[in-house]
């Protein structure tokens, strides 16, 4: 789907949104000619359609502001507050969600209007806003930074763009039609609901107030000011949909206004908005980033932030679409986690504490049981200075719950899907290299997590039986696989900081996947705290949450979760023969799925691999560590082939911050960090001709494809920085030292590359 730029010439406006992509076209200088505008194959669009719950509007990398459009729909589509399928606006919201599975945000609604409207009247369904307008998608625009509408019920060209904690928005008005902006507080789709808002009148240009809900975050507080580049002439405030006259500010659960401005003054009113967790006082502090009104200076600095951050990687292709795959999902991937911590370095706990960041930045929207297979690793490899920032902000957490985070979405604790994967982001961290977090605190911070006696999670049966019965807790055999995994890192920490007698305890319980293995059915199987098997068995039976032994899948996609020990659990299969026997039956078996109420999230199946939800992501890469590389190449081309394309449709599953998108960037260069905290990376079928990654300020890593195409996808030989390579995976440290991996590509697989039984990890 090609980005498209509005055209109004039927409505009069051409001259007036010249912004849009009208004036004259500027010659570039030799010099502006050699820097890519990489934005221009990023394309907000891709992942709206679907399943990809992602989200069209304006941001910039891990900025505070996510201001988009909402369709004003519920449902678990429009998990991120629009869908492409979708043609009613209701307004433009300041805070949202990037392809998860939960709907939740949607902040602070703005709505320009043309017209006085009734908010006093009941909001039953959508059709009820009396401020909605359609639109259509031949007039409306999106690329990184920049977002753009035609409203046509209320003849209004609106464009948004974003710094990093301020929402800036231009509504062009017909000429002489009122202008006038609707703020609705009380807005809120899926889990999110309103419990206590407030909007003040502060002077003719600026309005100020709170939103506080509940929802999948519990206790989210939210404060805002906000100002016009006009004078508000009048205002009408609504408190439960009550209008309250002669009224300066309204306090309720549910409150909102409209704000009335002089046409006669120009038909263009601009707005921005900054928030915080903590204070109104604070997002006026966030608001000095960026003094007075200039859209077009901020949205010029958002498009080169992003040229910037999408310069990082450069790719060489002939094929354009392929350009368009790549850079859009290298921009999904900053998307999140989001800034949190305001400009003076406060941000606001789930239990009202306010704690001031020194010396770095806290995020939120940590998705962590997604983003720590690929997302997480990108960011170490491009954005390392980052990283630890998202340790402080976990261990900030860890102080105030005396656990490290699962799922925190704006400053709360979601506990949101199984094992607790915080510990493989901050192993991988500690591993690498990274600094700037306290290590020992960081290891205490994993080891107390895992030995909590918790039911609700299953630390405390995973410690009593070692594994998690499947009578004793829904989903007993993903959090057990995860909890082996989580273990792994603790020991490889525990060994890196000399603990020797907790490296070889967490190494131990490591290897807890061994107690769910089923050598009858060769699938990871639920085991009762009797040591009975789960029955009847299906494999291809999906129950979704509750009273399943799977998290969002079934056996087929969950029993090869064993990212630390391939060899023994090649092993408990009887050999490599039967291993990948069973793994290339994974892509080749039926796609059915059994049972009334499967999972949703099962999707972009090739086979029983589901590549729509994020327990598959590394299985195509097992080839490899089984001596059969070709068949990963194989299968990985087929992934990258079949699940990604340059519709709105084109994620097979929800994005999940990043993760579905990070996939393609590491496994279109040819490379995976299949198990991140072992500072490796398998290496797959590249799709370029050339990468170019920026390790550092200085160095570069390159890898080159020679006669790569549709048809050469088998690796014949390779060699690193000239010297042959004959093994199935790159170091980190020869990643980020800086050289080149040059593969030779042809039709047909060489058998006798890379079938080494060098080993993979380092125990």
């Amino acid at each position: 789907m090609k980005k498209k730029c509005a055209s109004y010439a039927l409505l009069g406006m051409m001259c007036a949104l010249v912004s849009c992509g009208g004036g004259e076209k500027k010659e570039k200088s030799e010099t502006e000619e050699k820097t890519p505008e990489l934005t221009q194959y990023a394309d907000p669009f891709i992942g709206t359609g679907d399943h990809g719950h992602t989200y069209p509007g304006a941001t910039v990398p891990y900025g505070m502001i996510q201001l988009s459009p909402d369709n004003g729909t519920a449902g678990w589509d429009w998990c991120s507050g629009y869908h492409y399928t979708d043609s009613i606006a209701v307004g433009f919201g300041h805070l949202h969600l990037s392809g998860t599975g939960i709907g939740d945000l949607a902040d602070l609604l703005f709505m320009p209007v043309n017209k006085e409207v009734d908010l006093s009247v009941k909001i039953a369904s959508r059709d009820d806003y009396p401020f909605k307008s359609r639109y259509t998608h031949e007039n409306e625009t999106a690329t990184p930074g920049y977002y753009q509408v035609y409203l046509e019920d209320h003849r209004i060209n609106a464009e948004l763009t974003t710094s990093e904690r301020t929402g800036f928005h231009r509504y062009t008005f017909s000429e002489n039609d009122p202008q006038s902006v609707v703020v609705d507080l009380g807005f809120a789709i899926n889990w999110d609901k309103a419990v206590d808002t407030r909007i003040t009148v502060e002077d003719e240009t600026t309005i100020s107030g709170y939103r506080h809900s509940t929802g999948w975050a519990k206790n989210q507080k939210l404060f805002f000011v906000a100002q016009f580049s006009k004078p508000i002439t009048g205002h009408n405030l609504y408190a439960e949909s009550k209008r309250v006259e002669g009224a300066e500010e309204v306090t309720a659960a549910k409150t909102s206004a409209q704000l009335f401005f002089d046409e006669k003054t120009g038909d263009t009113l601009e707005v921005k908005l900054s928030l915080s967790s903590v204070s109104i006082d604070n997002a006026r502090e966030n608001m000095k980033e960026r003094e007075g009104f200039d859209f077009d200076a901020v949205r010029a600095d958002a498009d080169k932030i992003w040229n910037t951050t999408l310069d990082k990687i450069e790719i060489e292709t002939p094929v354009d679409s392929l350009k368009t795959i790549f850079y859009t999902a290298l921009y999904h991937t900053r998307l999140a986690p989001v800034t949190f911590s305001d400009a003076n370095g406060q941000f606001r706990l789930q239990n009202d504490s306010i704690v001031t960041a020194k010396d770095y930045t806290a995020y939120s929207t940590l998705s962590l049981w997604d983003t720590f297979r690929a997302a997480q690793p990108l960011m170490t490899l491009l954005d390392a200075d980052k990283v630890s920032d998202i340790i402080n902000s976990m261990l900030v957490y860890y102080a105030e719950n005396k656990t490290l985070p699962v799922w925190t979405l704006y400053g709360n604790e979601t506990y949101t899907m199984t094992g607790n994967h915080a510990i493989p982001v901050i192993a991988e961290a500690i591993l690498k290299g990274i600094g700037g977090f306290d290590k020992e605190k960081s290891f205490e911070a994993m080891k107390v997590t895992m030995m909590k006696d918790e039911e609700s999670r299953g630390t405390k049966f995973y410690k009593e039986f070692g594994y998690v019965p499947y009578n004793l807790l829904d989903e007993s055999v993903t959090i057990t696989l995860e909890f082996a995994y989580d273990d792994w890192c603790i020991a490889q920490v525990a060994k890196k900081l000399g603990k020797q007698e907790d490296y070889k305890y967490f190494m131990e319980r490591s290897n807890a996947f061994k107690h769910l293995y089923d050598a009858e059915t060769g699938f990871m199987r639920g085991k009762s705290d009797k040591g009975k098997w789960h029955e009847p068995f299906d494999p291809k039976l999906s129950i979704h949450r509750k009273g399943t032994d799977y998290t969002e899948g079934n056996a087929w996609q969950h029993s090869w979760f064993v990212l630390h020990d391939v060899d023994g659990l090649i092993e408990l299969h009887g050999g490599k023969k039967p291993f990948t026997d069973m793994l290339e039956q994974l892509f080749t078996e039926s796609s059915e799925i059994n049972g009334g109420d499967a999972s949703p999230d099962i999707s972009g199946l090739i086979g029983q691999y589901a590549h729509g939800n994020e327990p598959s992501h590394h299985i195509a890469y097992m080839f490899n560590i089984a001596g059969e590389p070709w068949r990963t190449q194989y299968w990985v081309r087929e992934i990258l082939n079949t699940q990604y394309d340059t519709t709105p449709a084109g994620l097979s599953g929800n994005e999940d911050c990043g993760q579905m998108s990070a996939w393609y960037v590491f496994s279109a260069m040819g490379i995976y960090p299949y198990n991140p905290s072992s500072g490796t990376y398998q290496i797959g079928s590249p799709l370029f001709e050339k990468s170019v990654i920026k390790v550092s300020d200085d160095k570069t890593f390159t890898i080159k494809a020679n006669k790569v195409s549709d048809k050469n996808i088998y690796i014949q030989s390779a060699t690193i920085n000239g010297k042959e390579l004959n093994r199935t995976f790159i170091t980190h440290e020869e990643m980020i030292s800086g050289g080149e991996l040059e593969f030779e590509m042809g039709p047909e697989p060489n058998k006798n590359w890379g079938v080494s039984a060098e080993k993979q990890v380092d125990e």
